[in-house]
């Protein structure tokens, strides 16, 4: 059922998923999702995931066809789950835990209904709690994404020509991202869709979009809006590029601010004030550090410098510095205000303090780190200064 180079790094999953359930006093838990099943098997199948708390999961599979394994049995529908069960020296669970978080309420209630148990709780929130820790195997997946993240945006000047617009030059790094081995798949959590990353050029970095990321962009069309719109490239413009480092599963995150001709010295500064936040801020990621007195240090130092009111954002300010990264770009924990998140050695966090100039565009850096008991590794390793594209 697991693929052997990964067993391993499935029980250390299990096992705090177990623990979890413990303080819960739930007895298992069902799991329909495509990424919480590869994060818990290493693979994703339409079906269930069904782990109990004292035993190995068994995966109930209605397709693909071929999957083998001892705890692997072919299902039509979850009415079948409860009497499988026994087949596993397993009976009804007396408290089961669904993705309340994630699957639709029909969903919930005809699994609720199939397996009968006296009571339910959310599976989504410890799965996400879970994830927050990363693994030696998944940290070095991310080492990969981010080796070849940093193999595309050292191509990304070469991807400029003049009179380009903002989505021409999205596409020519996406090319590069494929070459360069890109996944093409951006997951993140929540109802947002948007395709291989963002590219925010000029003005367009001011359009609010509903989607909670840093920055927004109009969007190519309504039903997609955020990123590149389609703005024509022109003198005096920043764009920002911030595409997924999906080259694994494990995806990276990364922004690179360049310069369309020269922009004003207003603009360079906020770029700068960027990257001495960035490099204040690593020097506070520890364990035990608080997300929110790390959020509250970068507001502090935008403040100080003058440039609150371009701050991650302008007509609409993210209010958030950084996030954990992962199987989703949007993970826990997230460096706000009102976090009560702690670091611990094993989180995967993106630090992306961004500021927009109206006339100009956005300015700023992001980059991943891991956080280690010495502090933090930094994944993400492109030159960090404002380049002039030509």
């Amino acid at each position: 059922m697991i693929p052997n180079e990964i067993a391993g790094d499935c029980r250390i999953k299990w096992e705090r998923i177990r623990r979890a359930m413990q303080r819960e006093k739930a007895d298992a838990c069902l799991l329909a999702t495509g990424v919480n099943l590869y994060y818990l098997t290493g693979r994703i199948f339409s079906g269930w995931l069904y782990l109990p708390v004292e035993a190995d999961p068994i995966c109930f599979v209605k397709r693909p066809a071929g999957m083998e394994g001892e705890r692997v049995r072919y299902v039509r529908k979850p009415e079948q789950i409860a009497d499988l069960l026994p087949d596993f020296g397993l009976r009804r669970p007396a408290k089961l835990l669904l993705e309340a978080d994630e699957i639709t309420h029909s969903d919930y209630e005809r699994l609720r209904a199939a397996l009968r148990p006296e009571a339910t709780g959310n599976a989504s929130a410890i799965v996400r709690a879970s994830r927050m820790i990363k693994t030696p195997w998944e940290i070095g997946q991310f080492r990969i994404s981010a080796e070849r993240h940093a193999q595309t945006y050292a191509a990304v000047p070469q991807c400029f020509r003049q009179g380009m617009t903002d989505l021409e030059f999205q596409y020519e790094i996406e090319r590069r991202m494929r070459l360069n081995g890109s996944l093409g798949i951006f997951r993140a959590f929540g109802d947002m869709d948007i395709f291989m990353g963002s590219i925010l050029a000029g003005d367009n970095a001011q359009a609010p979009s509903p989607y909670d990321f840093a920055l927004g962009g109009a969007g190519a069309s309504p039903s997609i809006p955020i990123g590149a719109s389609g703005l024509k490239l022109a003198e005096g413009m920043s764009v920002m590029v911030d595409m997924a480092g999906n080259y694994t599963a494990y995806m990276t995150d990364m922004s690179r601010t360049f310069a369309v001709g020269r922009l004003p010295q207003r603009a360079c500064d906020m770029h700068r004030a960027s990257i001495d936040i960035v490099q204040e801020l690593e020097a506070r990621l520890r364990p035990g550090a608080a997300c929110s007195e790390l959020y509250n240090a970068a507001a502090g130092m935008a403040d100080k410098a003058g440039l609150s009111d371009y701050f991650m954002g302008v007509r609409q300010q993210a209010a958030f510095v950084g996030h954990g990264i992962g199987l989703h770009i949007n993970e826990l924990p997230v460096l706000s205000p009102r976090s009560k998140d702690e670091l611990h050695p094993g989180c995967v966090i993106a630090l992306e303090p961004k500021f927009v100039l109206p006339g100009v565009g956005a300015l700023g850096i992001e980059d991943s780190y891991v956080i280690t008991q010495a502090g933090a590794e930094r994944l993400t390793t492109a030159e960090r200064e404002l380049k002039e594209l030509a």
